[in-house]
């Protein structure tokens, strides 16, 4: 990941993932390019989950996955985690007091994960519930990181974690100087990595609270949905020869 000049942090259900033939498209764009393409898939999803849906769609095996909402990280093909975000990630965290005062929000249904990197709930009709439970974490001093996306989802992550946090540290620690990147997603938790500053997309079919982020240069709203939307932007951030850029 080093040597690559180009650099592609995407989050996966509904952005890489969701339009096949788009996908096909872009991936071929991406092998017919002049410079190989990094891959950091930024995903929501567990380790095994993530997995998963790589077996699943034939997805190419990333450089860096970046699961649980920025929470764990791996790396090359043998998905190795980093063991310094991981400690990072520990410092001061509390999922067993989260998950205690969660549990007086009947509105809040618990997501049943493999580990308790995250807590998460989904809520369904009762969402004023959610600011509520965000006022108690507050209250009650709990250090964390609070995102609510999709109108449904609820993530509370150690302090300091994030999609956004976490492909900064990726980026530091693995990436090229000067890397040529592009940050692609579709929904709340999402926002983070695409408010650093580097170019950006929104894909066509987003969740409506991306829809609502301040415009800013860097920042492109695809009207192509999934992959389509990333290969719109990827153009309209490095054109179609790229090799004039390097």
């Amino acid at each position: 990941m080093k040597n690559k000049k180009y650099l592609l942090a995407t989050d996966l259900d509904g952005t890489f993932v969701g339009d096949e033939e788009a996908l096909g498209r872009l991936l071929q764009f991406f092998d017919d390019s002049p410079d190989e393409v990094g891959l950091v898939y930024v995903t929501g999803r567990h380790l095994s989950s993530a997995k998963s849906l790589i077996a699943e769609e034939g997805l190419p095996m990333p450089d860096l996955l970046i699961a649980d909402v920025g929470t764990s990280m791996y790396q090359s093909d043998e998905l190795v985690e980093d063991l310094d975000w991981k400690a990072r990630m520990q410092e001061d965290w509390q999922p067993d007091k989260i998950a205690e005062i969660a549990a007086s929000f009947p509105a809040l249904k618990r997501q049943e994960l493999p580990d308790d990197r995250r807590v998460s709930f989904t809520v369904s009709e009762d969402v004023g519930a959610v600011n509520e439970f965000k006022k108690t974490l507050e209250d009650e001093a709990i250090s964390h990181t609070f995102i609510f996306s999709s109108n449904r989802d609820i993530d509370v992550l150690p302090f300091g974690a994030g999609k956004g946090n976490a492909l900064e540290y990726a980026l530091e620690q693995y990436a090229m100087d000067g890397v040529k990147l592009l940050i692609a997603g579709d929904s709340g938790n999402d926002q983070d990595m695409l408010s650093l500053g580097y170019p950006s997309v929104i894909v066509g079919n987003a969740q409506p609270e991306l829809l609502k982020m301040e415009p800013c240069e860097n920042l492109f709203r695809a009207n192509e949905n999934c992959a389509g939307g990333i290969h719109e932007a990827w153009v309209h951030f490095y054109g179609e020869q790229r090799e004039s850029l390097a």
